[in-house]
Order: structure tokens, then C-alpha cells, then sequence
């Protein structure tokens, strides 16, 4: 996936359990039923959180999970709902077989080039076969703008792009050309509970934006973008009565069926 897949925690990723999760039941209730024959992907697998749904939906299918986290992949291989996972870097990969249905759940949004990256996948499938992906469009957002403004100022870097996530309306030509293309946004307004330690969202945004701005920084060069972050956020998103935090959360979404 990126530089960082060996420092994802399964542990600190899986807090949001729910909320990372409905965008994925959204997307899901949107793949047709009547696929060709083949395999269905959970591409960026993760800790498995989606394959039970994916089992359900599809019991008579293989399910093959693929991720570029070992730890990751150890989680979803305790889920027992998959047939086969793979460790690979998702730019190169390649199926031993079209695959039926290539299901991406908040993946994507790690990789650049989504010219090359979208349409590569696309072919991938064969005629009948679909796409289905999901990915955070949070990157214009005081949650991430907010985070990179501090690393440019702490240390004079920006380690994220602004926004690596097209608007629908950007996505859809890049894949018309291979078939039927639906592509929507939604924006989740999210309900994050009161934490004992920092603003409520730098929790959220520490187990996936935030991992590759403060890796390789010492434990003081940490506490210090922590300290700024948490008093920005503070603005950006006061607090409830109870001491949670209303996060609205911006999500973008692709289906195509191969023509």
C-alpha cells in the first residue's frame, strides 16, 4: 500500500469499528448480485472487518483478501471467512484469475496515479465483472488540512498531499470507457466520543492520516505535533456537552460493471 503498511495497528484502527465500516455496507449494497464466474477480492483487506460482509453476500464465491500489512493480515486471517490472503503491494498486482468482484474499502486513497491506477483495475475484470470502491475525500478537511499546516511548520515538510481522492465527477470518465460507471459522494456527520487523552478526533485520524507524518519522529518531536494538533482541533471542532465531537467525514464512492 504505502511506506508505512508495516506500521499499521490493527488494535488502534479498529476504535472506529463502525463508523470505518457503514461506508463499506453502503458500497456493497450497491454490487449487483448476478456476477460472472470467478473469485471476489477484498483489495486492501486490512483486519478483515469487511469479509464477513462480503461472505454473506457472496457464500458460494472464493474470497481472496489482499494487503500490504502482516499485522493486518494476521487479524483477518482470525476472522476465518476467507479463503486465501495474499501479501502484496496493490500497484502491481495481478489475479491468478479475473476476479468477479474487486471490492476496495478506504485502499485506494494510499496510492497515487488514480489515471493508470483505476483503469489498470478495470481491466482486470472480466465482461460482467465488477469494481467497487470506496475512499475517504476528507483531505480539504480542518482534520487533515489542519494536520499538514503543523508538519509545515514544525518541520518544514508535508509528507500528505492535499487531497489524493478525485470528486465523482472527475472519477467517472476515467472509467467509462470499460462500462456502466456509478460514482457518488457522502458525507457522513460522525459522532466521536469523549476521550481521556487528546481531542476525540486526533483519535481517529491517528491510526490512518496521521501515521505517515509521525513516523520516524522521536517521542518529543511527536508530543510536540500532538500538543499543536489537539489545540487546533479544539477550534475546529469544540466539543459536545459530554465532551464528544461531532466529525462530519466525506467519503467518495465507484462502482463499474464491465462491459
Amino acid at each position: 500500500m504505502t511506506a508505512t503498511q508495516d506500521s499499521w495497528n490493527p488494535g488502534t484502527y479498529g476504535r472506529f469499528r463502525g463508523l470505518r465500516l457503514r461506508p463499506a455496507i453502503d458500497l456493497l449494497a450497491q454490487v449487483p448480485a448476478d456476477l460472472p464466474p470467478g473469485p471476489v477480492v477484498d483489495l486492501g483487506c486490512g483486519n478483515g472487518a469487511v469479509g464477513p460482509a462480503l461472505a454473506r453476500r457472496f457464500p458460494d464465491r472464493s474470497l481472496i483478501g489482499l494487503d500490504g500489512s502482516a499485522a493486518m493480515l494476521a487479524e483477518a486471517e482470525a476472522t476465518g471467512v476467507y479463503h486465501r490472503l495474499d501479501r502484496a503491494d496493490i500497484a502491481v498486482w495481478q489475479p491468478d484469475q479475473p476476479p468477479a468482484l474487486i471490492f476496495s474499502n478506504a485502499t485506494l486513497q494510499w496510492l497515487g496515479d488514480h489515471d493508470r491506477l483505476l483503469p489498470r483495475l478495470a481491466g482486470l475484470l472480466p465482461p460482467g465483472g465488477v469494481l467497487a470502491v470506496q475512499m475517504p475525500g476528507q483531505g480539504d478537511a480542518p482534520s487533515h488540512r489542519l494536520a499538514r499546516q503543523i508538519e509545515q511548520d514544525l518541520w518544514e515538510r508535508a509528507s500528505r498531499s492535499a487531497d489524493p481522492v478525485r470528486p465523482p465527477v472527475a472519477l467517472y470518465p476515467l472509467l467509462a470507457g470499460f462500462g456502466v460507471v456509478d460514482a457518488w459522494e457522502t458525507s457522513y456527520v460522525q459522532r466521536l466520543d469523549p476521550v481521556s487523552v487528546g481531542h476525540p478526533v486526533r483519535r481517529f485520524t491517528e491510526s490512518t492520516y496521521l501515521l505517515p507524518i509521525l513516523a520516524d519522529r522521536d517521542a518529543g518531536q511527536r508530543a510536540a505535533f500532538l500538543r499543536a494538533y489537539d489545540a487546533a482541533l479544539d477550534l475546529a471542532y469544540p466539543p459536545l456537552a459530554d465532551g464528544g465531537v461531532l466529525f462530519p467525514f466525506r467519503r467518495v464512492f465507484l462502482i463499474l460493471i464491465r462491459a
